[in-house]
This record gives structure tokens, sequence and C-alpha cells, in this order.
């Protein structure tokens, strides 16, 4: 059996990836393929579980290392249930955020460096990378209208971080992106649903 693709979706807060990455699987299930669509921290029952850990900590909250730590551990649990079965056996997996996420938010905005998320990765789920990522990149401006509309007032312990925060995470994205570009593509996230979706399947085109 033909090993199935793996597609994640990945962006700072607001940028419409869980969007998008429904579209994505709208349109690749029209095409004929099986398609499981799933998202991080989550996708499994324990990974949903450490999810709740990390954006509604006990007390103070985590630092960055036991952050960094928690979705290794849920990512490791993800890829072993769901996303190597799914593509054994052919299915398409289309995830809205994976290890690129902890990259950027850990490695670059937390200060903990490119290389200890990933030895963590490559312990926990083997340093399995997808076969195209796509970056969702949308102006600062723009977020901020996405996520008060949203949020209503009520953000996680992670997506209610400072401005500064955010604004390094938008940076750690770009400079992976930059770094990887065989496979990790910049995709224009202005515009509604079905412009920036046209966009997604013309950076998807090559892998069909």
């Amino acid at each position: 059996m033909t090993r199935g693709r793996f597609i994640s979706l990945e962006g700072g807060e607001g940028a419409g990836k869980s969007t998008q990455a429904r579209l994505l699987a709208e349109a690749l299930r029209v095409r004929g393929l099986d398609v499981l669509l799933t998202r991080e921290p989550g996708g499994t029952p324990g990974a949903e579980a450490i999810r709740a850990l990390l954006l509604d900590p006990p007390g103070e909250g985590w630092g960055p290392p036991a952050e960094a730590l928690l979705f290794a551990a849920a990512r490791a649990d993800h890829v072993e249930r769901a996303i190597l079965p799914a593509l054994e056996a052919g299915q398409w997996v289309v995830c809205d955020r994976f290890v690129d996420s902890s990259r950027a938010y850990q490695g670059g905005a937390g200060a903990l460096g490119d290389e200890g998320v990933l030895a963590l990765h490559r312990l926990g789920s083997g340093g399995l990378l997808p076969d195209l990522t796509l970056v969702i990149e949308v102006p600062p401006e723009i977020v901020k209208w996405r996520l008060a509309d949203r949020d209503m007032g009520v953000a996680d312990a992670i997506g209610g971080r400072g401005a500064d925060y955010h604004a390094a995470v938008a940076a750690a994205f770009a400079a992976l992106a930059e770094r990887e570009p065989g496979r990790m593509k910049r995709v224009d996230g202005d515009g509604d649903a079905d412009t920036v979706h046209a966009r997604v399947m013309q950076a998807v085109e090559a892998l069909l």
C-alpha cells in the first residue's frame, strides 16, 4: 500500500490555521483521498488531556522547559497512535500545528533553542516531519482584530501572552521557512477564507 502524505499548517495566533486545515481536508476528500484531519496539541485521548494542562495550566503555569516537554509528550502519543497508523494505511494527514510550532514557540520565543526542541522530537516521535508545512502569515494589525473577535477577551494561557512574545513567534516561523524552503511554504493569510484556501491549494498542488 502506498504511504499517505502528511501536511501541517503553522502560524501564529489568529492566522486562520484551523479554518484552512478544515478546508484543505474537505478539498482533498473531494479529490477522492482518505484524509485524517487532526490537531496539536491533541488528536488522541492522551494528547487531548495534555492539551488541557497546557492551555489551562494549574497554579502559576509552565516554564518553557516544562512546556516543551509536555508538547513533546502529547506529540509522541499523537504520532504513535494516530498519525503514523494513518500514513501507513495510505491516508493523508492534515494537522493543525506540529513540531514547527514547538520550534517557534518554545524554541524561538521561549528561548530554548531549536536543537533542544528537535532533540525531544527525535526522542518522542522519531524525528517525523511533514511532507509539506504551510506557514500562514497574517499582518499583526489583522491578527489583533481577529483575536478580539475570536476570544471575546478570554484567551488561553499561550494565546494570551504579550505582543512581544507573539512577534517573536512570527519571526521564528519566518526564519524556519527561510531555512527549510523545500518543506516549508509561506502562504499569505491576508484575505477571506476562500481566497487564502486558493493559495493553500496552489501550494499543495505539487503533492497531488
